[in-house]
């Protein structure tokens, strides 16, 4: 089942697939919905429903110039597949907005799962190599005609390699999936909208957030990929870090059947929601 839902000022795509509690995907900054291709069947044969969705301006949703919430259209999301409470799992970006929405709206949000997760108001310490990386990135979007191949060469590099990781550690679908998502992001004329941050940021809220939490993150990451997944451990009232030594950033997209297993584990007692 596939659909798209009118927000304010935007509208977003949705699908939705099999039957059961739901769970809710959510996709990282330089992908989309497609990102998670390799999960579904496996979710829906442990007998969830999947629902996913691109965000503002990503994949086939689209946004005018507006100020928006993140927040507030994941809960028109769950209002237009009539789900009052859902578990959330979030890469990335998505993460981030996952564990900001189980604070807003605590009463909508069953458990939260971070697969390599922001974590707004966090700030971690980096290598000098990655410091390296990202101020690559930064000079290349600040240049006047942007190198659209370049930049995308070296976020796949950062964010499906790993820094500092040979290109061939992961398999090369899943890098050409990732760059012709990101690729997207390029297209001239894109209109991405005005996120409302949340305030206080979830970093300084973390006690507010109550339901359980499994922090995924990969020792081939971002430093602070990492050091998020054990502040999160650290100060939420019940949250886990597990830190897998041999996976990076796209963590779904490496090793799906994996993932898919630990989430439907720590999922299993929470059964049934609705």
């Amino acid at each position: 089942m596939e659909r798209f839902i009118e927000v304010q000022g935007g509208r977003l795509f949705a699908t939705s697939d099999g039957d059961g509690p739901p769970i809710v995907l959510m996709h990282a900054a330089i992908a989309n919905l497609r990102a998670w291709d390799a999960m579904v069947p496996g979710l829906v044969a442990a007998g969830h429903r999947v629902v996913r969705y691109d965000y503002r301006s990503f994949g086939r949703s689209t946004t005018d110039d507006v100020q928006f919430s993140n927040r507030v259209d994941l809960l028109a999301v769950l209002d237009s597949f009539g789900i009052r409470r859902a578990a959330l799992v979030g890469n990335s970006r998505g993460g981030q907005i996952a564990f900001d929405t189980a604070i807003e709206f605590p009463e909508r949000v069953v458990a939260v799962v971070g697969v390599g997760a922001g974590l707004g108001g966090f700030e971690g310490t980096l290598t000098a190599e990655e410091q390296a990386l990202f101020d690559e990135g930064e000079r290349l979007e600040a240049a006047g005609e942007v190198d659209v191949d370049t930049l995308i060469d070296l976020e796949v590099r950062v964010w499906v390699d790993g820094p500092g990781r040979p290109a061939y550690r992961v398999e090369a679908s899943v890098r050409e999936s990732v760059r012709a998502m990101d690729r997207m992001l390029y297209q001239p004329g894109r209109v991405t909208g005005r996120p409302i941050a949340l305030d206080p940021p979830a970093n300084a809220r973390l006690g507010d957030l109550r339901c359980p939490v499994l922090a995924v993150a990969g020792a081939l990451d971002v430093s602070d990929v990492v050091q998020a997944a054990h502040r999160l451990e650290a100060a939420a009232p019940n949250a886990r870090a597990v830190v897998w030594p041999d996976v990076a950033h796209m963590i779904g997209m490496e090793v799906p059947d994996r993932l898919n297993a630990l989430i439907v584990d720590f999922l299993g007692p929470l059964r049934p929601w609705e």
